[in-house]
């Protein structure tokens, strides 16, 4: 089962170093890590060094696949799929994306939902970027208050873009749940 996704849009080629730190990062928040290709990651994340203490009762360590793309990188066929059918970003976000980070659960309980959300903000820490996440009708007037908010749509479908701050504002909210 195919769990929540998050995805960090970026302006520009993230640097190496800038994923090699992500790479260490991820290694020292992880059971495993393998990287599948460079700039792609598939981990075992322990939910406690992202300071989740209630995984509701199911083993801390989450499977998550963490995954950069854009030109020269990978997946670019992806990237291009997943941009085809969104709103012109750049008036919403100050800039046309040409890169991303998908940050994907492999499964959908609720702490997979916090650990998303809190690992995206932490390799937004590493790499920078603009999480874009989807959201439910319902959910719209919950994040537009939120810290770290840069803009909110519902066209084509509810989507709420905002920094790091915002990501870890949201997975703090009651009842906190991803869209996919």
């Amino acid at each position: 089962m195919s769990g929540p996704v998050l995805v960090i849009e970026l302006a520009e080629a993230v640097p190496h170093a800038a994923i090699q730190r992500l790479h260490e990062f991820l290694v020292r928040s992880s059971a495993r890590c393998k990287e599948k290709r460079f700039g792609e990651y598939d981990l075992n994340v322990h939910a406690e060094s992202l300071g989740i203490t209630d995984t509701g009762g199911v083993d801390g360590s989450r499977p998550v696949l963490v995954s950069l793309m854009g030109p020269g990188i990978g997946d670019e066929a992806i990237f291009e799929a997943e941009h085809a059918d969104e709103v012109d970003q750049e008036p919403l976000i100050g800039f046309a994306p040409t890169y991303a980070i998908d940050v994907i659960a492999f499964c959908n309980r609720p702490v997979d939902h916090v650990v998303t959300a809190l690992l995206t903000a932490a390799v937004m820490d590493v790499v920078g970027g603009v999480a874009n996440a989807e959201l439910r009708e319902d959910q719209v007037p919950i994040v537009a208050g939120l810290p770290g908010v840069i803009a909110t749509t519902t066209n084509p479908w509810p989507a709420a873009y905002g920094s790091a701050e915002f990501v870890r504002a949201w997975a703090q909210q009651p009842g906190f749940r991803l869209l996919k």
